[in-house]
């Protein structure tokens, strides 16, 4: 069977065709294309701690991205959640009881 996929969505673009590429190589290739992402979420994390929240939700974020960049956050797939999660609390260990993250099933 094959794999029907959209050429020219950040992180889809296949090296050898029929082999897909995994969610995390996919992830480093949005990431790269899209730095501000990332950028965004530390500032919104950030900001949400600051006025006192206890918990901070990745996908709760991702939507607020959603909201205030309708048109520039094409691709920004939700199978990126947990992530962009590891990638902030590598980046700020100190925010390790807000973002709750869960042992991964795959490498």
């Amino acid at each position: 069977m094959s794999t029907i996929t959209q050429a020219g969505l950040p992180g889809l673009d296949l090296p050898h065709q029929g082999v897909r590429p995994t969610i995390t190589e996919q992830f480093h290739a949005f990431d790269s294309q899209h730095p501000w992402v990332y950028r965004a979420l530390e500032q919104l994390v950030a900001a949400r701690l600051a006025a006192g929240a206890t918990r901070v939700g990745m996908k709760a974020l991702f939507e607020a991205l959603r909201w205030r960049h309708p048109h520039g956050v094409k691709g920004l797939n939700n199978n990126y959640t947990a992530l962009y999660a590891r990638r902030l609390l590598a980046a700020h260990p100190e925010w390790a009881s807000a973002i709750e993250v869960r042992r991964r099933r795959s490498p």
